[in-house]
């Protein structure tokens, strides 16, 4: 661990040193170093004799029961938080839980010690790296973060082994930036945001809970930054930039005092948008704009409130889905969306169906199936609910029960035929049918999201159809351009400004328009102010975007004219190269 003391301000005459990362909370801070070991030293694994066989599995079965006590504990401080950590806080140790009862975990690792004959925390370990690697082989973002959380659950157990304390993240002194290895959800969870201002560490990824915690906390917070570990010592003077995934280790002096002014810049205008929560995001020549929340579960409702967001215009289900060794039920699955639907009071909640790709590996979907050559072409979003309809009719159940609490509309994913919609709809109506007499139901406006250019294409067709779209500008992009944002070699080509992918969300609007049907955009552009005025001008009226981009989007509605950015949209559809786009559509936003 790299904790010897030295004066903050030292290397203040130098530049510094600059790190990259991922910044997965926005903000920036300026504070000095704390350094955080892991505590954990190298597993040690050993063959032991056949007696030894019943010792090692009682050794194991005592590090899981206090393991788990661990756990109890960490709930029970965790009660102190505010209430969307403290939410997520819930969410992650029930995760824990039912991965220290996991009887894959369980008796995988008492199998490893009776088969193999090797010691119990060298058994835990090969275990837990047996499960993250099936996450790791998981195409979806979120599903291969999942990853770190299933490694934090197996050092909880090996600490036991060892009797090695949890990193120690309480007591900290004001001010400081917390560096390290890696930090576990529940360590993020028992930092004092009054007193921690900012985290940094060697690992990590933006969907991992780890992530989600920190932006629920309000923390910046820049994750995987390779190296950093080897150049901070505790009391260094350290600048994070969590929008932009910077890390400055010892600035100079003129780094510094820019830095603070542009967090104090920061601070301002973040009181300059909270005046604007309560304002309608109405264009200057007078048309209203809808703007929403895309959330996960139940932690992020007040959030959405908070931010001014009219509804929830995408709430994604796969999170119900996640870290167990059997899928939710339907009583499971109703309760979590009725507490999303309650907690909005009555606005709008979009719950899009369980859309993801290579669930076999998460809750035992034909267990030994190939996944393909390419899992985000194959059997994914609905076309894997359609293959499942056991899942599906007990997730359609569960969301026709909530409907009755609220108004509900029901989003399908990766739709690319009419046919797909149509089958849906007769399971929409066979389910509520056999429901209602034990339970009220409502049955939701049906919509789909269009992220693949085939549905772009027959929308008139799906208009007929359905009752609302939905725009994925992220996947429409990347199946237009057949570019793999996770690929580092073609990810600099990835450009939702491509006329291409411009064309193909004028043509769902026109279609949508013709139809007298509503249509939303809610992928990464539509919380980015720079896109506002040109998805306007292309006609969309609704946007759903995280709820930390609410106020900023809602700003930037309000000082622009429709008709104008009516007039620079028509004008950039007919340019055929994506930076033209670009300069033409800076020049407009510039002249706001």
């Amino acid at each position: 661990m790299k904790s010897d003391a030295r004066d903050p301000d030292a290397g203040a005459a130098s530049g510094g040193q600059e790190f990259s990362g991922v910044g997965v909370s926005a903000g920036i801070a300026v504070g000095s170093v704390h350094v955080i070991d892991s505590g954990l030293a190298h597993v040690p694994e050993y063959r032991i004799p056949d007696r030894a066989v019943s010792r090692e599995t009682g050794r194991f079965a005592d590090a899981l029961d206090r393991a788990r006590a661990e756990v109890a504990e960490l709930r029970s401080k965790g009660e102190s938080l505010n209430a969307s950590a403290r939410e997520e806080l819930g969410f992650l140790l029930d995760a824990h839980l039912a991965l220290l009862a996991s009887n894959r975990m369980v008796a995988g690792v008492k199998s490893r010690i009776r088969e193999e004959r090797i010691n119990a925390e060298a058994a835990v370990s090969l275990v837990i790296s047996d499960i993250a690697r099936g996450f790791e082989g998981i195409a979806d973002p979120y599903f291969a973060a999942r990853v770190h959380d299933v490694r934090d659950v197996g050092s909880r157990i090996i600490r036991q082994f060892v009797r090695a304390p949890s990193p120690r993240v309480a007591g900290l002194p004001k001010g400081v930036v917390v560096v390290a290895d890696e930090l576990s959800p529940a360590d993020i969870a028992l930092l004092d945001p009054e007193h921690v201002a900012a985290i940094v560490t060697a690992s990590g990824g933006p969907e991992g809970h780890t992530a989600i915690l920190a932006r629920s906390m309000g923390l910046p917070a820049v994750l995987g930054v390779a190296g950093i570990m080897d150049t901070v010592r505790t009391n260094d003077r350290i600048v994070v930039n969590g929008e932009e995934g910077l890390v400055l280790v010892r600035p100079d002096a003129a780094v510094l005092a820019e830095y603070r002014r542009r967090s104090a810049a920061q601070r301002r205008l973040g009181r300059q948008l909270a005046r604007l929560r309560s304002l309608p995001a109405e264009t200057t020549d007078g048309t209203i704009v809808g703007l929403q929340a895309n959330i996960e579960l139940a932690r992020d409702v007040d959030t959405a409130l908070e931010s001014g967001a009219e509804g929830v215009g995408l709430l994604r289900t796969e999170f119900m889905f996640m870290n167990r060794d059997v899928p939710p039920g339907e009583d499971e699955q109703y309760a979590l969306l009725r507490s999303v639907v309650d907690g909005m009071k009555g606005r709008p909640v979009t719950i899009r169906t369980l859309d993801t790709g290579g669930e076999s590996q998460v809750y035992g979907v034909h267990q030994g199936r190939s996944e393909g050559a390419n899992p985000m072409l194959g059997m994914r979003a609905i076309r894997l609910s359609l293959r499942h309809p056991e899942l599906f009719h007990i997730q359609v159940a569960a969301i026709l029960r909530a409907a009755a609490h609220g108004p509900v509309r029901l989003l399908l994913p990766m739709i690319s035929s009419v046919h797909e919609v149509r089958e849906v709809r007769e399971i929409v109506c066979e389910v509520a049918a056999r429901i209602k007499d034990r339970s009220p139901v409502a049955i939701p406006p049906l919509g789909v999201m269009i992220e693949v250019p085939g549905a772009a294409l027959i929308a008139e067709a799906l208009a007929r159809e359905i009752d609302f779209f939905a725009i994925g500008t992220n996947d429409l992009t990347m199946y237009t351009l057949a570019i793999d944002r996770g690929d580092e070699q073609v990810a600099p080509l990835y450009n939702p400004l491509h006329p291409a992918v411009l064309r193909l969300i004028r043509m769902t609007v026109s279609a949508a328009n013709r139809a007298g049907k509503p249509v939303s955009v809610c992928g990464e552009i539509a919380g980015n102010p720079r896109f506002t005025s040109l998805l306007l001008g292309l006609g969309v009226r609704e946007l759903s975007m995280t709820s930390k981009s609410v106020p900023r989007v809602k700003q930037r509605v309000r000082v622009t004219c429709l008709k104008s950015a009516g007039r620079s949209a028509e004008a950039i559809l007919e340019l055929g190269e994506e930076s033209q786009v670009a300069r033409m559509l800076d020049d407009f936003n510039r002249d706001l």
